[in-house]
């Protein structure tokens, strides 16, 4: 959904109220503290909001008195803001009881807003009195505390009690998202990331309205998710990682834990399992997915493409349907990412039979089919939803699929691959996309990327982070900020908003936030990050 709301009164707010203000009078590339003081928090947000109206005699205090209300008889209201009170008491020091009655200075969470900020949107207004969060859904609310958080000083992210004061910057906005989906993609294959990391990830991404998680969970490298009808995937084939660590994999429990946890962040786990390709940890584990019958060794490089599973063999589709099955059981989200790339070994008349054996098993367990935009030569049904990740802004294939009514997700790997190196001295990630600084993660529009492709069949961004090079959430972070709250953005704010000279200001006021918060982001010298 494109939205006209406001449109200019926005461009004139983030070019002239941000750009205009930071750099009058520092030096390039540096905001200056005495500047960041003249600008309202209601003009440092990002994801940018759809309408702003800033306030400054509207500052609202948050006290040892103030508290957090919620509408009675809603647990998913109140969950909210037990997670807003769990952010601020921290570094406030402040109890912020979570109540659904009483009197006084109260940061008041409230059902029923208006009906063009849909089911994800909010309306937040700060008035000395007290702040009011309106929206029609728990979702709405939640992506409105992710804006307050950023309306307070960055300190309140900290987890250790801070001065303050705790003024939350006055003003209203009305906001909703321009596109449904909004996600990453974390690769746990080529490496693993423990559970509490994962969380760690979902912490980070919710703050910026991420509202999906791609888990890459089996490739050539590893099997990383138990399934209890082939317990060697994961007790074999999750045994290495790249380079020969030990890697490891979830139990279904921990799985299910990922899942809440992610839901109680309003984001939807959508698992993939790699097929017919990148499937070299699969079949080490069972010799008879192998058609010669042998099991390769396992795999601690990082070649793509070498293997594949027995395509015309029956056993095959009997261990796809268990695997699918279970993972079905352990996924509440309507889709089921069955990879699908640079499956090289897999001959094309072998490829198509297979994307037309496993696309029936996929709804026989209730679930649609996402997958790597590579499946759609194999004319899947409307339902499924192809991940664009090529390099360029044309695909035959896939503007059939959309002419066909297909809607896609866009991850072009030389705009949104994470990995991707921000220049040729970054440590880690790759560079065979190219390199992506800043403001190219920024500089494309989704509703107008692919030719053939109109806004109407993009259903959203995914920045995808592959983790050849990457072993621990200081590795993740360092790729991942700052460039993923600028998919973020394009993800979310209406394209009336999209500036780079705002961008990079707003986003340099994201960089304390960081600090406090412990995340380990690249400094791009594109971003005046304040001294």
């Amino acid at each position: 959904m494109k939205n006209s709301t406001n449109r200019s009164f926005l461009r004139r707010l983030v070019i002239a109220g941000v750009a205009t203000i930071i750099t009058a009078g520092a030096s390039p590339g540096v905001a200056t503290a005495d500047s960041e003081r003249l600008i309202s928090r209601m003009n440092t947000i990002v994801p940018a909001p759809v309408s702003v109206r800033t306030d400054p005699a509207g500052d609202f205090e948050i006290t040892r008195q103030t508290k957090i209300s919620t509408p009675p008889g809603s647990r998913a209201a109140a969950d909210v803001g037990r997670y807003l009170a769990g952010v601020l008491r921290p570094s406030t020091g402040f109890p912020l009881p979570v109540t659904s009655s009483g009197n006084g200075p109260a940061i008041a969470l409230v059902l029923g807003a208006d009906p063009r900020v849909g089911d994800s949107g909010y309306e937040l207004s700060v008035r000395r009195q007290g702040v009011t969060l309106r929206a029609n859904t728990a979702t709405g609310l939640f992506a409105g505390v992710q804006t307050l958080r950023q309306l307070l000083p960055p300190s309140v992210e900290s987890r250790t009690r801070q001065p303050g004061p705790w003024l939350v910057s006055g003003g209203t906005i009305v906001d909703f998202p321009r596109f449904a989906h909004r996600g990453a993609m974390l690769d746990v294959s080529r490496h693993f990331f423990s559970v509490e990391e994962v969380k760690r990830y979902i912490d980070q991404i919710a703050q910026y309205k991420i509202n999906v998680l791609h888990l890459h969970l089996a490739d050539d490298q590893g099997w990383r998710i138990e399934i209890k009808s082939w317990p060697r995937l994961a007790t074999f084939g999750g045994s290495t990682e790249v380079g020969g660590g030990p890697g490891g994999y979830y139990t279904q429990n921990q799985y299910r834990d990922l899942v809440s946890y992610a839901a109680s962040r309003h984001i939807t786990i959508v698992p993939e399992i790699d097929m017919p390709g990148h499937t070299n940890a699969a079949l080490a584990s069972y010799a008879e997915l192998n058609c010669d019958g042998v099991a390769p060794p396992l795999y601690t490089g990082t070649e793509v493409g070498f293997s594949s599973l027995c395509i015309r063999s029956e056993i095959t589709y009997r261990f796809l349907d268990d695997v699918l099955r279970e993972l079905a059981a352990l996924t509440p989200g309507q889709y089921l990412h069955i990879g699908s790339d640079e499956a090289h070994a897999t001959t094309e008349p072998d490829y198509l039979y297979f994307i037309n054996r496993v696309l029936p098993i996929v709804a026989k367990y209730g679930k649609k089919v996402s997958g790597w935009h590579d499946f759609v030569k194999a004319t899947p049904p409307a339902t499924a939803l192809p991940q664009y990740w090529g390099t360029t802004n044309t695909n035959a294939q896939v503007a059939a699929a959309v002419a066909r009514g297909n809607k896609v997700l866009l991850s072009p790997a030389n705009k949104a691959y994470l990995d991707m190196k921000y220049n040729p001295a970054t440590p880690l990630g790759l560079s065979w996309a190219g390199f992506i600084e800043v403001d190219t993660a920024y500089g494309w529009d989704p509703g107008n990327y692919l030719q053939n492709v109109p806004e109407s069949a993009v259903v959203g961004v995914e920045a995808p982070l592959w983790s050849e090079t990457l072993e621990n959430s200081d590795h993740i972070e360092f790729m991942a900020f700052p460039r993923l709250p600028a998919y973020a953005e394009l993800g979310w704010s209406p394209w009336a908003t999209h500036d780079w000279a705002g961008f990079r200001n707003r986003l340099a006021a994201q960089g304390p936030r960081w600090t406090a918060q412990g995340i380990d982001f690249y400094r791009s010298t594109q971003v005046p990050w304040p001294q």
